[in-house]
């Protein structure tokens, strides 16, 4: 391949290769030369011009392929624009010879083609240069197009398209002519030939006037034909080309319009143009006016698809803004189609119309309107809903009859409502917050209009008001309880009228469906208001005959919808329901017999209904309250299940007798009995088993049923690759919802709410806008096969078999159409049942089930129907699955094997083909690895079989499946595949892109079988990895967007294998151009690719995407023609028949400020999130680098926010020119209009981006922290700015992140005003202490004070949702606490926000406006009381430190400026002041709070211990949402509660009476609670102390619960609040005695915080930890010297006594588990090793340990000192006995850590843990201990060996860093002075401290010898 990189075609090399070969490396030349031409030296070039006119048009006879061809014309075109011209006109002739040419051999056709595509590229490339010649060559094409076959049409076509394109206007005395040849072939059989007409007539639009004037007419007539039986690719491009040329009819481009006097089409007539394709389909326009408006005649589908599409074709060109000008006229239009008699013939065809009229304003005013035209939009359908429905009143009203045709147009007006209500419902939910001025406009009535429209007489306009104020109430949450309770309100007030009753309860269950997505929820109290509603309708449904249908369906829908709550609601009501459900069902079988005979046809027709909602309202409790599902429940719920089977069988006889309209009533008990039973496990019903089976099968292979209805599921069985042969990737196209439609199997896409109105409040399924169940016939048998494929595993294989044999007669006996019917059904219970098998792992059965089974799947392999050939192939492979025998499998395989050996006819090849494939993708490689070889050569040979593109589509398709599933077993035929692969996609035709798609599939999968190997240099490898990128060159350069995004995800997997070979210089560009696809897998696939490189190479994708903006521009203005930039809005739509109406337009914003765009129009789900993903690694990887840049984008998103109206563009540029440069003159004087409106962006961002830009805001601050100090230092940042102007810093942006994160907070959306306050949050965080350099002692934030408080203002009032309260009142104690706010005003008006707040909190629990759940207030009380506790923890914090330090300026942070700072700084007691006159208030509800926290904190096995009514701020029904509230609060109450107590809550005993006086009234009940009395008791009678023991007792027990096992997740804050709070509960005498009383209560808290310890690392955490235990030791030190105190006054005598007090009594034992001084020692200890492992003598004799010992860290070091003193506290608690035991521990520890840390210093400085020891040796060397004779000997000796180990330690060694000589000089010191002489009066030991002495005397620094003098002296004095 290296060979072929070269200019000229190295023609010896291509001789030595193979025939075969050649035609590879001719195209890999040509790709080569593709690149090299454009940068290529122009001598150079032109030396060699000749020999490549030579080498080029050489190749033109050589029969290239499509591809080669495609490049060669190029590259021709290219080297004449680059080279010299003279020659052109020669090759010119040529090609023209050889068009002309009589010979019409398929030998010959390649040769022709190419000279087509060379003419083709020559006019778009040089257009005017070769102006003379143009009409000539123009009646060349024309003339052989008369004769041409297809491929060469559409050849032919393409070429005209580029000659118009190159020559612009000048090509207008052809126009005529080729308009006249080229519409005959609108209507060509093949449909390529009909894309290709529709482009070139798309092309000629552009300036030919009479398509657009004179023909217009026609040219529509001529469309719609085309639309006729047409395919996918067909619609979207003839769509284009009508709406195209209807928009220019309608606002022509300016300049064509001077140049000839033009008449312009009105609106009203281009739309009643476009209303003919709708209405009336394509043919039938040759009869006269009058037939054609009669109503016979059924509309063509495919052209009112096409039509669909075309509308949104024609309003996207027109733009944004032409629609928002005419959006009136343009919906009442729109509108009026749906009423139309022609669109609504039947009930399908009229949901049909809808759907199509639905798409339509969904992508016109969903994607081109920004949000306050959506806003203007919104009110004009509401006013027409408005105007419509008064007309029906009035219909409605009519009781005399006067309005004849009232009845049809009442009929009509449904589909319009339905239109009308579903977009304004899309609408609002779209806009979300930001349409509350919608809701709020009194003169407008929205809700009054829409709640109107639930009193229609049509049963669908009722359900889609309803689904509307669902959407309202999902996007305005504070709406949903006021709904629910105005609703309740008309429901009681109009109980007589049927549709008042009907449209409530549909809006009513509508919102409670609605509510799972409001996070707040509603009132508790709802749930029991619903209840007693539907309980009220069901009880007096039988009252009133004319109400009894509606109110028993209202009934039953409302209880439905109650499940929906959740379990939390529905538990309080389950009896009821159980008790409900049992009475609607007879209770025995004598009943239900009894039954039969009674009834008119009226009471069946109730009770079937009532029935059927009550199994409905069961399927809803089963599917939303899994957890209440004891064994008990299935019981009592299975009583009336059974009794519906029973009486299905009885169903048919009451149909006789009453009639067959019952039928559709009880098809509806039919399949919510399915429904329910396939919620339930098997096992509960299999008594059932064989009436329940009967009943399925009869359904599916509709024995009753003489309609041919299909089911609907058979695509979702098979599997998800099998799309590209069942063509449903269609579901994954922008126009599904209309595509669907066109679907073979019955009723597709016609789903509708009226199908089914339980639909109203259950989830909608994922990527649907609306719930559109499918009609009753076709969900019932959905439902029969779904619960058919749970019910087949359980079932026994006697009855399989017998199952299997009736499917393969039922088929047997059908025919024709039918046949096909039940065969479809048949299949698809069939695969649900293996699936089912393969997912409960059981198998298939006996032989006989296998022989019966086989025999079914094979016989319609054969059949002529592709999808019944596709299930088969699955079921067969699923089969194999589920059976999982070699035999079986092999059996299978060899009757496949055969078949396609003898096989000829296309059918049984393309099934048998299939079979093989799927055989292989359900047993993998390994268990079909002996067939693949046979396998593999088959497939390869089928795929060549060039007279059948399907033969080769199923082959190949097989074919990548065996190479998906056999991964290495493969890698032995990845040549020979990889060779017929690019010898196929080098000769196939691009028409048959279904034969492209499958090679780009093989082609992928081949990479991934190859895999990591392809990084690989072996000559195999390359050859490999070259030909994979020939492949992907190839498929990337196909003109249907699938194949293209094959090629992409090809490219992918080769970027993740060997990332080093694939070029992303060209890769990213080309990325970007399909990111305006008009196809959504193509733009899928692009964003997933880019996801993959952002990943890794963030960077370089930036920069490539750049470098596109770049070469746009610059070779617009260097005259080449505008191919090459596809970004200008009107050149993409030239170039690009998918492009979208947005073209890609990278500006200075670069591909971030596409992708931000993007994410404005994308509603696909995988894309956004893919969208969502790009941007984060992008951001990860550059945003530190380029802050300016990033910072900008986010500003520019979020600045929508303050200002809707204005749309600034994201990137400010304009579009790239896209006016022609050689235009004549008159063009460039205008713009043109319709190109400009383009230009302008689309929408301003709208409220989710806005979010998302508000979420990267925080993840910039938190990159850059992890980055760079100088981040977040200002005066580093200014040098560092000064250093280098390029250094881009955040604090130097801090106006910029304020600034967006006010305008976040402050906006319409809730979702924006969290996501602002969070960054809020953030930057106060963060910017906290960055100190301001100008100004000494002030911080930078100060100036932003006003700021802050504006953007917190308004989320305290009074109609703010909690949640955004809640995380206000978080930042608002941020704020104050981060002791930034300087000004005592200023503090103060955040302060009241917080005053306001805590004054709602007394309010209590049951204040009356309540619009969400009880938990909702939960939160906000728990939020203020926790930002009121962190306050107070800050302010006393900062008291204490004033008082600590008190001449120093509080906020100063440099020593040396005391004289400034103190200027305009707040009194440090400011804050203490405004916090104090709350406290009283503050402590009680804190306290309450953390009593509730503590109940809730209490295992599940003491729920009965909870108090039955709730606590002070939760209720008893929202319990387990509470209690996440509670623990996100509890930890800065607990502090804050040990601080008041500690400065003087202990000493506050309140009375009751007050109490209760400050306590809100719903709280009185819980004061008894919260003072810890029993509510029976009188008031009085607790103490002081008692009131305090109790207080201790609830901080203690919160924190050891919590201290136990906090979380890993816990934030680490609250273990430091619980620490503190217990350290600073410790400093108060009260609990010191409380503790040390109860030695148990201290043990217990010392072993809590050993566990803590071992699982939490960071040192702050040890640190408090440490400080907690000294405290402990403290408070028993104090307790003990007390009680030796008062026995020593009590009794001098009893001095043994005395002594013996203390721990380790008379014999000094410890108990571990009850010592304290053990408890106390094993902590220590554990510290100790942690930080000097050396310590332990376990770990100094491992292996691994390495005898270099690390320098402690500054915070290890202060561990280790506090741990000495600690220790040296402990034997002061001992009695002497147990001092004597644990001393040697003790005095070995303290001696070993002088030893290690006794280390010099550079400054002489003495590090905190030696000074620790020293003082830790004098405690104790003075204890007391020596004064007991027992001890005194024992004492003695330890004091020496002590001092033995000092002075042996304190001998100089070679190997040690540097002794501190003076530390142990001190140390010694320290015996001198304290011990007796009696004690160390040893000969060994004095001459021991005389040499130590005397070294140091002697020593040669200076600093030792003096120090030692000092020393010395001190000790001679003593």
């Amino acid at each position: 391949m290296e060979l072929a990189h070269s200019l000229l075609l190295n023609e010896e090399a291509l001789a030595q290769i193979t025939e075969a070969k050649r035609p590879v490396f001719i195209f890999e030349w040509l790709r080569f030369l593709d690149k090299v031409l454009v940068a290529a030296n122009k001598t150079d070039v032109k030396e060699k011009q000749k020999k490549l006119v030579e080498q080029l048009t050489g190749l033109i006879s050589s029969s290239p392929g499509p591809p080669t061809r495609k490049l060669l014309a190029k590259n021709l075109a290219a080297l004449y624009s680059i080279g010299d011209t003279f020659t052109v006109f020669q090759t010119l002739d040529k090609c023209n010879d050889i068009i002309k040419n009589k010979d019409d051999t398929a030998a010959y056709l390649p040769t022709k083609l190419a000279a087509v595509a060379c003419v083709g590229a020559f006019y778009e490339k040089m257009g005017r240069m070769l102006g003379s010649s143009f009409p000539e060559t123009v009646n060349n094409l024309l003339k052989s197009l008369k004769s041409a076959e297809s491929q060469g049409r559409s050849e032919i076509l393409m070429s005209l398209q580029k000659v118009l394109n190159g020559l612009g206007g000048a090509a207008a005395s052809c126009h005529r002519d080729i308009y006249k040849n080229a519409r005959s072939l609108l209507t060509d059989r093949s449909m390529a030939v009909r894309c290709a007409v529709a482009k070139c007539l798309l092309e000629l639009q552009n300036e030919a006037v009479f398509m657009w004037t004179a023909e217009l007419e026609n040219v529509a007539t001529l469309c719609f034909k085309a639309l006729e039986n047409s395919n996918y690719a067909v619609r979207v491009a003839v769509s284009k080309l009508l709406g195209t040329v209807m928009a220019t009819a309608l606002i022509p481009k300016q300049a064509t319009v001077m140049r000839q006097n033009v008449k312009r089409a009105t609106l009203e007539e281009v739309l009643e143009l476009m209303a003919t394709g709708f209405l009336r389909g394509g043919s039938g326009f040759l009869k006269s006016g009058g037939e054609m408006l009669k109503v016979g005649g059924s509309v063509n589908r495919e052209v009112r698809v096409g039509v669909t599409q075309a509308y949104v074709v024609f309003v996207t060109t027109l733009g944004g803004q032409w629609l928002e000008r005419n959006f009136a006229t343009f919906l009442s239009h729109v509108l009026d189609l749906v009423s139309h008699p022609r669109a609504t013939q039947t009930h399908v065809e009229a949901v049909y119309s809808r759907r199509c009229v639905s798409f339509i304003l969904r992508a016109t005013v969903g994607s081109l309107l920004g949000e306050k035209a959506q806003i203007a939009a919104a009110k004009d359908i509401c006013q027409a809903i408005g105007k419509q429905m008064k007309a029906v009143e009035a219909v409605v009203n009519d009781t005399n009859g006067e309005n004849k045709s009232g009845a049809a147009d009442v009929a009509a007006s449904q589909h319009v409502m339905v239109c009308a209500l579903q977009e304004l419902g899309s609408l609002v939910q779209s806009l979300n917050a930001t349409a509350s001025p919608l809701i709020q406009e009194p003169s407008l009535g929205l809700l009054e209009t829409v709640t109107s429209v639930l009193l229609h007489p049509s049963m669908a306009a009722r359900l889609a008001a309803a689904w509307c104020l669902r959407c309202v109430a999902v996007a305005l949450p504070f709406q949903l309880t006021p709904f629910l309770d105005r609703c309740a309100e008309r429901l009681n007030n109009l109980k007589t009228s049927p549709e008042a009753v009907s449209g409530y309860s549909f809006a009513m269950a509508a919102l409670l469906g609605g509510v799972h997505q409001c996070p707040l929820g509603i009132p508790h109290a709802k749930g029991k208001m619903v209840v007693s509603i539907a309980e009220d309708l069901l009880r007096t449904a039988a009252q009133n005959s004319r109400l009894s249908l509606q109110r028993t369906q209202a009934g039953w829908l409302l209880l439905g919808a109650l499940m929906t709550l959740g379990p939390s609601v529905v538990r309080y009501h389950l009896p009821k329901m159980l008790l409900l459900w049992r009475n609607v069902f007879p209770r025995s079988l004598k009943e239900l017999e009894a039954e039969k005979a009674r009834g008119d046809s009226f009471t069946w027709q109730v009770t079937l209904e009532g029935r059927a909602g009550a199994l409905c309202a069961m399927r809803s409790f089963v599917a939303h309250c899994p957890e209440l599902l004891t064994e008990d429940v299935i019981r009592k719920l299975m009583t009336p299940i059974e009794c519906a089977m029973t009486m299905m069988s009885h169903i048919p006889s009451v149909i006789k007798a009453h009639g067959a309209h019952l039928k559709a009533s009880a098809a509806m008990v039919r399949l919510r009995l399915y429904d329910i039973l396939a919620l339930l496990p098997p096992k509960t019903y299999e008594g059932s088993f064989n009436a329940l089976l009967r009943e399925l099968v009869a359904e599916f292979t509709l024995t009753d049923n003489s309609a041919n209805t299909t089911t609907s599921l058979l695509r979702s069985l098979c599997h998800y690759d099998d799309s590209v042969l069942l063509g449903s990737w269609l579901q994954e196209t922008d126009h599904k919802s209309i595509e669907d439609q066109l679907q073979p199997n019955s009723a597709s896409g016609s789903g509708a709410l009226e199908h089914d109105p339980s639909s109203i409040y259950l989830r909608i399924p994922a990527g649907e806008a609306v719930p559109g169940p499918l009609p009753l016939g076709v969900s019932v048998i959905d439902a029969s096969v779904a619960l058919f494929g749970v019910v087949f595993p359980h079932v026994s294989y006697k009855h399989r078999l017998q199952m299997l044999d009736h499917f393969a007669e039922c088929v047997k006996q059908a025919k024709g159409v039918r046949q096909q019917a039940v065969q479809l059904n048949i299949f698809t219970a069939v695969l649900s049942a293996l699936k089912g098998l393969a997912e409960n792992k059981s198998t298939l059965g006996p032989e006989e089930v296998r022989k019966s089974a086989l025999t079914l799947v094979m016989g319609a392999l054969d059949n002529p129907n592709p999808i019944l050939r596709c299930a088969a192939g699955e079921a067969l492979g699923r089969m194999a699955q589920v059976v999982g025998e070699a035999t079986f499998i092999a059996r299978m395989a060899q009757f496949s094997f055969d078949k396609l050996k003898s096989a000829r006819d296309v059918v049984s090849r393309t099934g048998h083909s299939l079979a093989l494939g799927c055989l292989h993708r359900y047993v993998g490689g390994i268990g079909s690895g002996q067939h693949l070889k046979t396998s593999v050569s088959i497939l390869l040979a089928l795929a060549q079989d060039g007279t059948s593109p399907e033969v080769q589509t199923w082959s190949l398709h097989s074919l990548a499946l065996i190479v998906d599933s056999s991964g290495p077993m493969y890698r032995g035929y990845v040549e020979p595949t990889l060779s017929l692969v690019l010898t196929l996609l080098l000769t196939v035709p691009p028409s048959h892109t279904e034969v492209h798609q499958c090679l780009g599939r093989c082609l992928g999968a081949i990479i991934t079988t190859v895999g990591p190997e392809l990084q690989g240099n072996g000559a195999t490898i390359s050859t490999i990895r070259s030909s994979c990128l020939v492949g992907c060159a190839i498929t990337q350069d196909h003109s249907d967007s699938l194949v293209q995004a094959a090629a992409i995800s090809c490219l992918q997997q080769l970027h993740m294998f060997a990332p080093r070979h694939v070029n992303l210089s060209s890769l990213v560009p080309s990325l970007c151009v399909h990111l305006c696809s008009s196809h959504l897998l193509l733009r899928r696939a692009a964003v997933a690719c880019l996801r993959q490189l952002a990943q890794r190479e963030a960077a370089e994708v930036c920069e490539y995407a750049m470098s596109l903006a770049k070469n746009a521009g610059d070779k617009e203005n260097s005259g080449v023609s505008k191919y090459i930039n596809p970004f200008a809005p009107g050149v993409g739509s030239r170039r690009d028949s998918h492009c979208r109406h947005q073209g890609v337009n990278i500006t200075e914003t670069g591909l971030e400020g596409v992708l931000f765009g993007m994410l404005d129009r994308e509603t696909d789900r995988k894309l956004c999130s893919d969208i969502h993903d790009t941007l984060g690694h992008m951001l990860s990887s550059l945003a530190v680098e380029k802050l300016s840049h990033w910072l900008m984008l986010c500003k520019d998103v979020l600045a929508a926010s303050s200002d809707m109206s204005t749309a600034a563009p994201l990137g400010g540029g304009k579009d790239e020119e896209s006016e022609k440069k050689d235009e004549m003159d008159d063009d460039t004087m205008f713009t043109t209009l319709g190109e400009e409106d383009k230009s302008k962006p689309s929408v301003a961002p709208r409220w989710a981006t806005r979010v998302f830009a508000a979420d990267c805001l925080c993840r910039i601050i938190m990159l850059c922290e992890n980055a760079n100090k100088a981040h977040f230092d200002l005066a580093m940042a200014r040098s560092a700015k000064l250093r280098n102007p390029k250094n881009d810093l955040l604090v130097l942006h801090l106006s910029d992140l304020i600034r967006m994160a006010f305008m976040a907070a402050t906006d319409h959306s809730n979702q924006l005003r969290m996501a602002g306050l969070q960054a809020l949050e953030d930057i106060i965080k963060k910017f906290a202490s960055v100190s301001e350099p100008e100004f000494p002692g002030h911080v930078i934030l100060e100036q932003y004070q006003a700021n802050v408080g504006a953007a917190l203002r308004p989320a305290f009032s009074q109609d703010t949702p909690s949640d955004i309260t809640a995380k206000a009142c978080q930042v608002c104690s941020t704020w104050i606490g981060s002791e930034v706010v300087s000004d005592l005003n200023d503090l103060r008006r955040v302060h009241n926000l917080l005053v306001s707040s805590l004054d709602k909190v007394q309010a209590g629990k049951g204040s009356s406006s309540q619009l969400y759940q009880e938990s909702a207030t939960t939160m906000e009380k728990l939020a203020v009381l926790k930002a009121w506790a962190e306050v107070y923890v800050v302010a006393m914090k900062i008291k204490k430190e004033a008082e600590t330090k008190p001449k120093r300026a509080i906020k100063n942070t440099d020593d040396e400026e005391e004289d400034f700072g103190t200027v305009d700084e707040l009194p440090p007691d400011s804050l203490i002041t405004l916090v104090q006159p709350e406290l009283p208030i503050l402590s009680r509800l804190w306290l309450a709070a953390l009593k509730d926290y503590a109940l809730l904190t209490l295992p599940a096995e003491f729920a009965s211990q909870l108090p039955p009514d709730g606590g002070a701020f939760y209720t008893p029904e929202t319990i387990d949402t509470a209690r996440l509230h509670y623990r996100n609060s509890w930890a800065p109450i607990l502090h804050a509660v040990a601080l008041w107590l500690n400065s003087a809550g202990f000493n506050a005993s309140e009375s009751p009476e007050e109490a209760a006086a400050a306590m809100p009234n719903s709280q009185k009940r819980s004061s008894s609670i919260i003072l810890n009395q029993a509510p029976g008791t009188p008031p009085t009678t607790k103490s002081l102390p008692e009131i305090n023991k109790d207080r201790m007792h609830l901080i203690l027990g919160v924190s050891i619960q919590f201290l136990c096992s906090p979380r890993p997740e816990e934030p680490v804050e609250h273990v430091t609040s619980c620490l503190q709070a217990l350290h600073t509960l410790l400093d108060s005498p009260c609990a010191r005695i409380h503790i040390a009383e109860d030695q148990l209560l201290g043990v217990e808290l010392l072993s809590v915080m050993h566990r803590l310890l071992l699982t939490w690392d960071p040192p702050s955490v040890q640190l408090l930890v440490t400080g907690v235990v000294q405290q402990i030791v403290r408070a028993a030190q104090d307790y003990l010297q007390e009680k030796r105190n008062t026995l020593n006054e009590d009794d001098i005598k009893e001095k043994e006594t005395c002594l013996v007090l203390g721990e380790g009594g008379e014999n000094g034992g410890l108990v571990p588990g009850k010592s304290l001084v053990f408890a106390a020692m094993e902590l220590l200890m554990f510290i100790l090793v942690r930080h000097m492992p050396h310590l332990s003598p376990k770990m100094s004799d491992s292996p691994s340990h390495v005898s270099a010992k690390p320098q402690l860290s500054e915070e290890s070091a202060r561990l280790v000192a506090a741990t000495v003193t600690i220790l040296s506290d402990l034997p002061s608690l001992c009695s002497p006995a147990g001092c004597m035991t644990i001393l040697p521990t003790i005095l070995f520890l303290i001696t070993r850590v002088l030893k290690e840390t006794a280390v010099k210093s550079v400054d002489n400085q003495v590090s905190p843990p030696v000074s620790a020891t020293l003082q830790a040796i004098k405690t104790i060397v003075t204890l007391p201990m020596a004064k007991t004779e027992e001890t005194h000997k024992q004492w003695t000796s330890l004091i020496r060996s002590t001092l033995a180990s000092v002075l042996e330690y304190s001998q100089p060694e070679g190997t040690k860093s540097v002794l501190d000589e003076v530390s142990m000089l001190t140390a010694i010191a320290l015996f001198l002075w304290s011990a007796s002489t009696e004690i160390i009066g040893v000969q060994s030991l004095q001459n021991g401290c005389i040499n130590r002495f005397k070294n140091a005397l002697n020593s040669c620094d200076p600093w030792v010898s003096s120090s030692c003098g000092s020393v010395y002296t001190n000790v001679q004095i003593v």
